[in-house]
């Protein structure tokens, strides 16, 4: 009887101190899961909108003048005459320069001299050439009547050739004189430096002297740089990202910081059709209209072109977005019940503060801070409900003390 119960009693003790153990193992962790399950989180939030939202990427670049060229002599010389100075305005075919003529005058003297003693043998090789037909065709009457010999046939014919001959080769000196006539005034023409043809657009301005006048010039060393800024073109480069997305005709809006208070219309009118390997970049010209000319080569501008808009989609702040369980969604708020539930979502267009989503359809209102503390299903706290702190509680006592 005393072992039954001593093994009673010690059963007993065992019992207990195996249910002690798994209070002590299993049990707070239970009621720690309760706990969290019932902890109310204070969030933030704002409401889903129907709205319109654009793709918009922005580029930092450089303005280049739609034209550049530097105008030159073809010929050496001493510049006596430079009409134009930097930002003064050029117009097609008008005169810029002149470089000192009197050796070139000299030469078209000459050529056209050698021009006039050219066509003197001309008309005297004419001349020649009649007589010696004459003679050839009396010679022949003599022949027939038999009054001439036969070797004198011969020499008539003979001199009547050699005269064609003779105005053969002056009507070719004639023709080379001209030529060389024509050089020599086309030479001096050089000495008058103009400004070439711009197909008919009105002016172009001067955008840097390189002489002075006096200076001793070599062919092709630029005078004068030529700009042609009536309308402006910005470089800027575009990363493989965006390269896909973007098309020639695009419409773009510039800013610069000379002008902060002021936007400029563009549109993209070339794309390099490669990419740099070492930058992964390419270069897209976007033409940018100047009839004012305020916008200069060299200015440093940021431009925004639209890629994409969509009208009346759902939007959400971008705050409210949320990896959560390894898919991206927001949680939804429930403001009558108070709980949070959270809801993948495909987004679309991103823009500033915020984004579209594709699907599911969403409405209502969702978390835009706390959400990191929240699980699916759980209980909020709305703004307008969140507990003031024992600090603030206290300020607004003494605040109505006052104010009795």
């Amino acid at each position: 009887m005393k072992k039954f119960i001593a093994i009673f009693l010690f059963a007993a003790l065992a019992g207990f101190i195996g249910w002690q153990v798994y209070q002590k193992a299993f049990a707070p962790e239970k009621n720690t899961v309760r706990r969290n399950r019932s902890v109310r989180v204070a969030v933030e939030i704002k409401p889903v909108t129907q709205a319109s939202i654009r793709d918009v990427r922005k580029f930092t670049g450089t303005l280049q003048p739609e034209a550049q060229f530097d105008i030159s002599p073809k010929i050496s010389g001493r510049m006596k005459k430079l009409m134009f100075n930097l930002g003064d305005r050029v117009y097609p075919g008008e005169l810029v320069a002149v470089l000192d003529d009197e050796e070139f005058l000299q030469e078209v003297d000459q050529a056209r001299a050698a021009l006039e003693v050219a066509r003197a043998n001309l008309e005297e090789s004419h001349s020649s050439l009649e007589i010696s037909k004459r003679e050839l065709e009396r010679t022949l009457v003599l022949r027939e009547k038999k009054i001439a010999s036969e070797s004198e046939l011969d020499e008539a014919r003979s001199r009547f050739k050699i005269q064609e001959a003779k105005l053969k080769v002056a009507t070719a000196q004639v023709l080379q004189k001209e030529a060389s006539l024509k050089v020599a005034q086309v030479r001096l023409s050089y000495t008058k430096i103009k400004v070439p043809p711009n197909q008919g657009k009105s002016f172009r301005v001067v955008g840097e002297r390189f002489v002075h006048e006096g200076a001793l010039l070599a062919p092709n060393k630029p005078i004068l740089s030529i700009l042609d800024i009536r309308s402006v073109i910005a470089a800027i480069h575009v990363i493989e990202r965006d390269y896909a997305k973007l098309q020639i005709g695009m419409g773009a809006v510039v800013t610069t910081d000379a002008f902060p208070n002021r936007t400029f219309t563009g549109k993209v009118v070339r794309m390099a059709p490669q990419l740099k390997e070492t930058s992964r970049q390419a270069k897209v010209e976007v033409n940018i209209d100047n009839p004012g000319g305020l916008l200069k080569p060299g200015m440093f501008v940021k431009v925004e072109i639209e890629f994409d808009r969509r009208e009346h989609t759902t939007v959400v702040p971008v705050e409210a977005l949320i990896t959560h369980a390894g898919q991206e969604g927001v949680f939804v708020a429930d403001v009558r019940e108070e709980t949070a539930r959270f809801v993948p979502v495909a987004t679309g267009i991103k823009n500033g503060n915020q984004v579209e989503i594709l699907k599911p359809p969403l409405s209502g209102s969702v978390v835009t801070l706390g959400q990191h503390l929240l699980e699916n299903g759980a209980t909020i706290i709305l703004p307008s409900e969140t507990p003031k702190s024992p600090v603030q509680a206290g300020s607004s006592k003494k605040k109505k003390k006052k104010k009795k």
